[in-house]
């Protein structure tokens, strides 16, 4: 094992998803090149040099057993999966990602490939601002100024604004910023599994609905005209006791909550099960309890054709839920569209499974978490 080193890095982006760009590059210095210790905002800057699409940046410290030239070889590499193409045309270019070694350590190192410190960052003010955020005293080498210095007599006039975008060195760190999360989906379409999955992988609080105790529901399969009403409130009851008290809670030893449900359910099921009067009034008293509930950061809808939501079922052998047909299915659907459309301040996030097993299949669930992740990243931080 060699000795720690810390070095920094610069990275920008200015083609295709160049938030998300940058974030599945964090993800990758942290898993190949060592480990990340401070990132800086994101900033928004005009290219430089060159003609083309404004650039996001940010500079990121590293704790490193790797010199400097292996370090850049696992740069290069996570450049070329990420889709970065150097061509052999003299200038600049837009790029998909763009890492470069600062610094390392207070070291000084030239080989044919690599130059120690960075030769073009003190004239480059997307460089030193994200760099002071993360390190504003740390003292060039070479001309034995700290960033702050280097910032004032720098005479760079590209535009450069802050954004309100922050990024995370590793998944459960950004699925930890969520705070909370709800996975919501038809009868059968797997939400429950998935919210295990995502609590077991990435340290989250679980918080699972406790529908199978509801004594009403076995009945209101056989006779939904007489117990629909006792079910929908019992339901409600239960889902507003079980959601404040386990959403109010927070455990020490968790870096996040994630729900196999919003209690907002209720009411797209009580309007789909019950007479307009019964639901005009079952509506008065959800909106109510509804004001005082804990809602998702992300809400995130796991769409299955209705074949595949009757297969789920029918897999999971539960007796009550035999009866249940197809015309019911795809009413829940709709409901749960109609939520969706009706609240577009929520940060609402559709997945369509289509032919995905995300139980059997690894790649299906890693795809699955990627739309995740990709949509996480793009809210913006709270300020302050």
């Amino acid at each position: 094992m060699g000795e720690l080193k810390t070095a920094y890095l610069s990275l920008g982006s200015n083609l295709g998803d160049t938030l998300n760009n940058l974030q599945s590059a964090v993800f990758s210095i942290q898993e190949l090149a060592g480990d990340v210790q401070r990132i800086s905002p994101v900033y928004q800057s005009s290219a430089w040099g060159f003609e083309s699409e404004d650039f996001l940046n940010i500079c990121l410290s590293l704790q490193t057993t790797l010199p400097p030239q292996k370090l850049l070889d696992s740069l290069l590499k996570i450049e070329t999966d990420l889709g970065r193409i150097r061509y052999n045309e003299e200038g600049y270019q837009a790029r998909t990602i763009d890492i470069d070694i600062l610094y390392y350590e207070r070291e000084t190192f030239i080989s044919d490939t690599l130059v120690i410190p960075h030769p073009e960052m003190c004239y480059r003010k997307f460089v030193l601002k994200p760099l002071a955020d993360i390190a504003p005293q740390f003292y060039h080498p070479v001309v034995n100024k700290d960033t702050r210095n280097l910032i004032q007599e720098c005479r760079d006039k590209g535009k450069l604004e802050r954004t309100l975008f922050r990024l995370h060195k590793n998944r459960e760190e950004l699925f930890a910023n969520l705070n909370f999360l709800a996975i919501e989906g038809n009868i059968g379409a797997g939400k429950t599994t998935l919210a295990n999955k995502i609590s077991e992988d990435f340290n989250g609080k679980l918080v699972l609905e406790r529908f199978a105790d509801n004594p009403f529901l076995p009945k209101f399969y056989e006779e939904k005209a007489r117990y629909a009403f006792p079910l929908e409130m019992s339901f409600l009851a239960d889902r507003y006791q079980q959601f404040t008290d386990d959403t109010s809670q927070y455990d020490l030893f968790k870096s996040f909550m994630v729900s196999d449900y919003d209690i907002y359910k209720s009411l797209i099921f009580a309007r789909i099960t019950l007479q307009q009067d019964e639901y005009e009034l079952y509506r008065k008293l959800f909106h109510l309890m509804y004001k005082e509930v804990k809602k998702p950061k992300v809400y995130v809808y796991l769409y299955q054709s209705t074949e595949r939501l009757l297969e789920n079922i029918k897999k999971r052998g539960r007796e009550y839920e035999k009866s249940i047909d197809v015309g019911y299915l795809e009413s829940i659907n709709k409901g749960y569209f109609e939520f969706i459309k009706s609240y577009p301040e929520q940060n609402n996030l559709i997945i369509d499974l289509k032919d995905k097993d995300f139980v059997e299949n690894k790649a299906d669930y890693d795809a699955i978490i990627n739309k995740i992740t990709q949509f996480a990243v793009k809210l913006p931080a709270v300020k302050g």
